[in-house]
């Protein structure tokens, strides 16, 4: 999706071990639905390769207030939304057309340019329909911030399901829990959906550096304390993390290895460009000004101008 500028969320440093930071996100009503926005935010504007984070919905899409994401360009990064509830149909400038749905996965990687939409599907417009989901946009790393654009689409059934003690995990990327995802990634990343039945516990992996998790709905119980929906909640290197429930809920676990190593160099961000350059932020400014960037196939009438 697009980026707009919204208030930074609001960061508390959290007493409890192994908690790092927990991080409040400010919604935004953009019109078809709310967006909280977790990433970037004041106190953490990264955990492992993900730079941006937004829970879109709970809502009901009504017949004239459809979802119309109008095409718009990244470069940089790879994007994903991970959809609870709902459908969003993707188009972009290498023909690629896919609508996605809850379990699937549209990976896309902008590298030195890409161009994408994101709306309502044709089946579902003109009636009401419902959308829940969580967008990440992940940076990519320094040396390969220019490879060429890509779209992968992965159904339900490619990704590995756990199922332990009363926790059900769906990996979405990376290694974990003694399974590996089939989505092509370019620096250490971790990215699953944890729902846990009321009682049950999981453990995060220890050996990922940055690791986090946000939670969609229920509350989430880390050594005593408890926290409730809405929260990315930031964890201290190495330390063991146990998650707990008796109400059930479901969640997002993130992170992988800091962005370019223990070294990490800046990120730029400005509008939908990701950058350790400034300078290329702005040639990708003027690209998109002077229409070098490419249009989508399917959705050639419309654009969302730079911002002012």
């Amino acid at each position: 999706m697009s980026w707009q500028p919204a208030t930074e969320a609001e960061c508390l440093e959290s007493r409890c071990t192994p908690v790092a930071t927990v991080i409040v996100p400010k919604a935004k009503d953009i019109g078809a639905f709310e967006v909280r926005r977790a990433l970037p935010s004041v106190e953490r504007r990264a955990v492992g390769p993900f730079v941006f984070l937004d829970q879109f919905g709970p809502a009901t899409i009504k017949p004239g207030n459809m979802l119309d994401v109008r095409p718009h360009p990244h470069i940089g990064l790879a994007t994903v939304s991970w959809l609870l509830d709902g459908e969003i149909m993707h188009r972009d400038s290498l023909g690629y057309a896919q609508v996605i749905r809850p379990g699937e996965v549209n990976w896309m990687t902008a590298g030195r340019g890409i161009v994408h939409s994101e709306r309502t599907p044709e089946h579902l417009r003109g009636r009401e329909s419902t959308i829940l989901g969580v967008q990440a946009w992940l940076a990519l790393p320094a040396d390969k911030q220019e490879i060429d654009p890509a779209f992968e689409h992965f159904p339900a059934d490619c990704f590995p399901t756990i199922e332990r003690d009363g926790a059900t995990i769906h990996l979405i990327a990376g290694d974990a829990w003694g399974e590996r995802s089939p989505v092509t990634l370019h620096s250490e990343t971790f990215y699953a959906q944890i729902d846990l039945s009321s009682g049950a516990t999981a453990e995060l992996p220890t050996a990922i550096e940055e690791r986090g998790i946000y939670l969609i709905d229920g509350t989430v119980e880390i050594a005593g304390e408890t926290f409730e929906p809405g929260r990315l909640i930031v964890f201290k290197p190495g330390e063991p993390v146990w998650l707990e429930t008796g109400t059930g809920t479901r969640m997002m676990a993130l992170g992988g290895a800091p962005l370019d190593g223990p070294k990490e160099r800046p990120r730029h961000l400005y509008w939908n460009f990701v950058s350790t350059s400034k300078e290329r932020i702005e040639q990708a400014k003027d690209d998109w000004r002077n229409g070098r960037f490419g249009t989508v196939p399917g959705d050639e009438d419309e654009f969302i101008p730079l911002p002012d």
